[in-house]
């Protein structure tokens, strides 16, 4: 039996450890929603590809995934844990909000969550409402939430889970940019994860609990931090970056990956497509020993779960029609994937880019920006449809327009390459404009040679003069720190369609040809 209880209201005997007690720590991270199986650009796999096995993941992949694991594992020490950001990225939450993620979720079997980002993006209420549906705890340890009813009391701050006669100890911390990127409000408040950590290990190995695993929503750099600074702390089993650590796959850091600290970091990429598997073997004081692992891939030799997959087309049944809709044509694959949208030009920022400048070339607006966080996937070449074009922009972001002088809009590129090192969203896909950045320089003073295109050449930005902006309404709210479009943009409108509708209709009406990369985004 496996109990839980928040690290508040410790009611724990000490016990001694036996020596060498093995621990197996079962693990997935930013499924972003992929209910379905997705394809290899990481979008909703259709069915005649999924029945030629061409396909991914799924959660009835996941479940029998973990299924199998706990059968060969059956009497061993288990947990299955979420790093986060199960929200967002699909239909299915657009359709379902959390319901299906909890529904699938319990039917699995997870012991804990970490809340993460996206998890926000309905607000305080809407990660409440989903607690209220799981089976588990979800954990972040970096919040007060004293200040917020939906969540206070709800979202716990750590916890404790028993597992063949052992505390094991789950400390959390969240992305302190939650508030930028998602939609928490002003009562959640972040504080450095850290010190938050470091307090709640401190709280645990004072109750008693010897064998304490970080579960985390802030990206690869940041646990490797944690491993690095946070004493006590055993194993840290992340998410947010969507980084694949694998000792098979081409490219990939090791899994798990151990810096000089000695503590093993984990991850297992996003949306499905892996299931991680973290051995750690303790001494008797709690020490980590040994730790080896794997992040399992989720091809067409795993075969879904019957019972699930049934469940996913009944819910699936009736957004499927939608998703199925052809909407266009695309000559060539269309390159939307993070590692270049939140880093450099790239084809899906400039062909979400066209969409939009397209949608408003009639209403003064020379210049766009599309955060790179903002796309989620990209497209194959062929048919196009509705559901592809949603996963790729899943966010229901509206289109929104406004003016902002050319100060301003120097402003926003120097916000826009401010954390380019740390792979955030906020990284500016543009039209109408080209710019140089250097990555190396200082923070606010990387951009140079802003030019803006007028009546169809490419002139030098002017600090005073006044352009007609359009984004999406998260960026022009201040979203991913985009605080000068709020704060100084003028006459302001974000209530223009659905930015998934606007590229919709382009790609029916134009193809993908504007995808083409052409240098408006240089690197010095």
């Amino acid at each position: 039996m496996r109990l839980f209880t928040c690290c508040s209201a410790f009611a724990l005997m000490g016990s001694m450890a036996a020596a060498d007690y093995t621990l197996h720590i079962i693990h997935i991270n930013d499924l972003h929603s992929r209910i379905q199986p997705i394809n290899r650009y990481d979008s909703t796999c259709n069915a005649e590809d999924d029945a030629a096995g061409e396909c991914f993941g799924g959660v009835a992949r996941v479940k029998t995934m973990i299924d199998g694991l706990r059968a060969e594992l059956d009497g061993q020490n288990v947990i299955v844990v979420d790093a986060g950001d199960q929200f967002q990225g699909s239909p299915f939450f657009t359709t379902y909000a959390g319901e299906a993620a909890a529904e699938f979720m319990n039917e699995i079997g997870f012991d804990a969550m970490a809340a993460g980002n996206h998890e926000f993006n309905n607000g305080p209420a809407g990660l409440a409402s989903f607690i209220d549906q799981v089976d588990f705890p979800v954990i972040s340890g970096n919040l007060d939430l004293s200040g917020n009813n939906d969540l206070n009391g709800k979202l716990l701050n750590s916890v404790v889970l028993e597992v063949g006669g052992e505390k094991i100890g789950l400390v959390s911390a969240l992305t302190t940019d939650t508030a930028e990127i998602s939609s928490p409000g002003s009562s959640v408040v972040f504080m450095d994860e850290i010190e938050s950590l470091q307090q709640d290990v401190a709280d645990m190995e004072a109750a008693g609990v010897d064998k304490i695993i970080a579960l985390t929503h802030v990206g690869l750099v940041k646990d490797l931090e944690i491993a690095q600074d946070v004493a006590g702390v055993d194993a840290v089993v992340g998410g947010h970056s969507h980084t694949l650590l694998s000792n098979s796959e081409e490219g990939a850091d090791a899994y798990p990956l151990i810096n000089a600290s000695g503590v093993p970091v984990v991850q297992a990429y996003a949306y499905s497509k892996y299931v991680g598997h973290l051995t750690l073997t303790f001494d008797d004081d709690g020490n980590v020993t040994a730790s080896a692992g794997e992040s399992k891939l989720l091809d067409a030799s795993v075969a879904p779960d019957a019972a699930v997959a049934a469940r996913v087309a009944e819910l699936g049944a009736p957004i499927e029609a939608m998703q199925q809709e052809v909407i266009g044509f695309s000559e060539n694959a269309v390159e939307g994937d993070r590692s270049f949208c939140r880093a450099e030009e790239c084809e899906m920022g400039n062909l979400v880019s066209a969409a939009i400048l397209d949608r408003v070339k009639d209403q003064g607006i020379q210049i766009v920006f599309q955060n790179g966080g903002g796309l989620r996937a990209s497209l194959d070449a062929g048919d196009v449809t509705m559901g592809e074009v949603l996963t790729v922009l899943p966010f229901q972001n509206t289109l929104a327009t406004f003016q902002l002088n050319g100060a301003g809009v120097l402003e926003a590129l120097e916000n826009g390459v401010s954390r380019i090192e740390d792979g955030s969203g906020r990284f500016p896909q543009v039209g109408g404009l080209k710019y140089t950045f250097d990555a190396a320089a200082e923070v606010g003073s990387r951009i140079s040679d802003v030019m803006v295109e007028m009546d169809g050449a490419f002139m030098p930005l002017e600090a005073d003069k006044v352009y007609g902006i359009a984004s999406n309404n998260f960026m022009r709210g201040g979203g991913d720190g985009y605080s000068v479009f709020e704060e100084k943009g003028m006459n302001a409108y974000d209530f223009g369609p659905d930015l998934a509708d606007v590229v919709a209709e382009y790609i029916a009406a134009n193809g993908t040809g504007a995808a083409a990369l052409d240098g408006r985004i240089t690197k010095k």
